[in-house]
């Protein structure tokens, strides 16, 4: 995530930190943005929520453009991203203010009774899996909370079309409003129950 796109994503969990609800992150990979959300948190007295299978999506397998063999399991060749991002969550000193939460986003949701503050949605880029994100979180968001939408490319150029599908789709709602964009990530800000 570039500099940019951070400093947003921390201001955006620092605002919704304050209804003191937790902080949920869909697509946790090695923790970079975890970090972030587990400041605001920290700071806001409430506790960041990190949703992932640990596995990497589509574009971070073997033969793909994001690959990164350091994080393979030498045991079983599957990419394992749970080892570094404990690593990241110790070295920082924020393990206390996450809990992280191993498997996959949708199954996840279905057995998740609370509600948050935030929700940003930073997990896989195919039509299944962000939609299954939104669909899957979006509803847990208390009114007055922040939807936090990363890797949104409005040109087909620039990236996949997922995440800008999902954008799309939450302002078509008439249940969130727009209230920044920094480069590919959207804030929106839930105003009404209906999704």
């Amino acid at each position: 995530m570039p500099v940019q796109e951070g400093l947003a994503l921390y201001g955006a969990a620092v605002e919704a930190g304050a209804l003191g609800l937790p902080l949920l992150e869909i697509g946790t990979y090695c923790g970079r943005s975890a970090l972030l959300l587990a400041a605001a948190a920290r700071d806001a007295g409430t506790v960041a929520v990190t949703v992932d299978h640990h596995r990497g999506s589509e574009e971070q397998q073997a033969g793909s453009e994001y690959h990164d063999p350091s994080v393979v399991d030498p045991e079983n060749g599957l990419m394992d991203t749970l080892p570094t991002f404990r690593r990241t969550l110790r070295r920082a000193g924020l393990e206390d203010h996450v809990i992280a939460v191993v498997g996959r986003s949708p199954r996840v949701a279905e057995v998740w009774g609370g509600r948050f503050g935030l929700v940003f949605i930073d997990g896989g880029h195919t039509e299944e899996h962000a939609n299954g994100d939104y669909e899957g979180w979006a509803p847990l968001l208390v009114e007055g909370g922040l939807l936090v939408i990363h890797d949104v490319f409005p040109d087909p150029a620039d990236g996949g079309r997922a995440p800008y599908g999902v954008y799309l789709r939450a302002l078509a709602s008439g249940a969130f409003a727009e209230i920044s964009v920094t480069d590919s990530l959207r804030v929106l800000r839930r105003v009404s129950a209906g999704i």
